[in-house]
């Protein structure tokens, strides 16, 4: 089965009212679909990369394209958990939980969206603490990062809820124009104190993944 090579696929995170899990075929296709109807005014750009800029039928295929590519170039060393994030049973978002040597430096890093419809409903936050959870409760992070333009008040509102520290600032060209980045670091220590506060997440499926975040045996 293909589970038994990506065990990926078993990975389950539940909260109270979201599941975050890879994608099948169908839901990913959705999940495109979703993205095509836009996920911030167009006005804005709360991303680095501008992929949101792309016309509808692009960027749908980018969501798609961007879930294959993080599964095919995946290392123990690199990786990058791409988690549709589903809500009454219908994909709404992303979740992402990236690191690089993660073995050595026990640090993960984290981006996310949601389609319009979803957002300002509390989901950013419940889905962010779920991905906190498996990064500290279940590979043993010692730090998580994060970051977001400015401007960008709903995730600076999420990072604040769950924690994190303001880390500096790195300044960007985003659509040809300068912006400012907010760097934002979570340590282990105050994820601790917090974490009985946020929503419970349950982690299953975790164990035979574990070889692939370059954590254990399994």
């Amino acid at each position: 089965m293909l589970i038994d090579h990506w065990p990926l696929l078993g990975l389950r995170l539940t909260t109270p009212r979201l599941e975050l899990r890879l994608p099948d075929g169908e839901e990913l296709a959705a999940l495109a679909d979703l993205a095509a109807l836009g996920v911030h005014p167009p006005e804005e750009m709360p991303f680095m990369h501008p992929w949101t800029d792309l016309p509808a039928a692009e960027r749908a295929r980018s969501v798609v394209q961007h879930h294959w590519l993080r599964r095919g170039t995946w290392t123990p060393d690199h990786w990058s958990l791409q988690l549709t994030v589903f809500f009454e049973g219908r994909p709404v978002g992303v979740q992402d939980l990236s690191a690089r040597d993660f073995a050595v430096l026990r640090r993960t890093s984290s981006g996310s969206w949601l389609g319009r419809a979803y957002q300002g409903l509390g989901i950013g936050t419940e889905m962010r603490a779920a991905v906190l959870r498996l990064a500290f409760d279940g590979l043993g992070a010692h730090e998580a990062v994060s970051s977001a333009m400015d401007h960008n008040a709903a995730s600076l509102g999420v990072s604040r809820k769950l924690g994190y520290e303001r880390d500096g600032i790195e300044r960007l060209v985003v659509r040809g124009g300068p912006a400012t980045e907010i760097r934002l670091r979570l340590p282990r220590t105050t994820w601790e104190a917090k974490a009985p506060g946020h929503p419970p997440t349950e982690i299953t499926g975790l164990d035979p993944c574990l070889p692939l975040f370059g954590v254990g045996e399994g």
